[in-house]
């Protein structure tokens, strides 16, 4: 399979109403130009739970078949009354279900279904996200929580396995951060290490990373990284998400939540994962409107067309 072309699956939060949290694509046919399909409408729209999703992945499993997951909340529906215009309440009352789709070929997806996570000790589950571990041959399904375990206090990462992302292991702490709590987690594999990206709350205010010999640590921090964001306005950035361009350059993209709120993501770009040297790279890209959470998957040039001539 040459995954030459690039698939971002994400939301569209600022607008006026429910349907930004739905699913949107967006096609690329070298990661750093972007057109909207659908007209720019959802291609999925969510019929459980909260009946809003948010912070996307998409995985292609080894059998070459695809799942969606997604965050259980609508704030456009439920912010004002169900969570009484507090994060807090969504935090220790949130969904303890992802919401999922699955296909064959990226054009025919399955009604949305529920898988449950949580237990009766998580808050609400925040943005999944997923890596195949060779070692494991299994799938780690990761994502961020608040826990009465520490009186709701920091969030922390947590993961389960699944094989068949019907049946999971009971959640594990992947990664925590004893002096702040810690978000959206996207986790990538090179050369036998794997490469951890959170955002941080505190110390710093912005996104880290870290890597592991495994891919549910103990995690390292990468100095490099470090250096790189120290420029970048605090408190303004979340959701990453990468992916390895065919030359071995590495495109992360970050969700700036800032002053310009309808930026969305912003690009940044390094020789090489491991060093962490990242550069925003903004005038090399572009995008038709502001893409939220999401993730990014190579796909094949047929898989391309395939999704364009689907969603005209």
């Amino acid at each position: 399979m040459t995954a030459t072309n690039y698939l971002f699956v994400h939301f569209r939060e600022t607008l006026p109403d429910a349907l930004g949290e739905q699913c949107y694509f967006g096609l690329s046919r070298d990661g750093y130009h972007w057109a909207e399909t659908n007209g720019g409408q959802p291609i999925l729209t969510s019929q459980v739970g909260e009946k809003g999703v948010r912070d996307f992945i998409i995985v292609r499993t080894q059998d070459n078949k695809f799942h969606i997951i997604a965050t259980d909340l609508s704030l456009a529906n439920n912010f004002k009354t169900k969570y009484h215009n507090s994060w807090a309440e969504i935090n220790r009352h949130g969904s303890k279900y992802f919401v999922v789709w699955d296909s064959d070929d990226l054009v025919h997806w399955s009604d949305s279904r529920m898988i449950e996570l949580g237990n009766e000790h998580f808050g609400c589950l925040w943005a999944p996200d997923v890596i195949w571990d060779a070692e494991h041959q299994d799938y780690v399904l990761h994502w961020s929580s608040s826990v009465d375990y520490n009186d709701w206090g920091n969030q922390v990462i947590y993961f389960a396995r699944t094989t068949d992302f019907v049946h999971f292991t009971q959640p594990e702490i992947l990664y925590a951060k004893d002096d702040a709590s810690i978000i959206d987690s996207a986790m990538y594999e090179k050369d036998g290490k794997y490469y951890l990206f959170v955002k941080s709350a505190n110390n710093p205010t912005t996104i880290i990373e870290l890597w592991s010999g495994s891919a549910t640590g103990p995690w390292t921090r990468v100095p490099g990284f470090d250096q790189a964001m120290s420029p970048l306005e605090k408190g303004q950035y979340e959701a990453p998400t990468a992916f390895e361009q065919p030359d071995g350059t590495w495109c992360l993209f970050l969700d700036y939540y800032g002053p310009q709120h309808a930026q969305g993501y912003v690009p940044f770009v390094a020789r090489d994962i491991a060093t962490g040297e990242f550069k925003m790279a903004t005038a090399e890209f572009s995008f038709p409107y502001g893409f939220k959470h999401g993730t990014i998957l190579k796909i094949t040039p047929a898989e391309y067309d395939r999704i364009k001539q689907a969603f005209a």
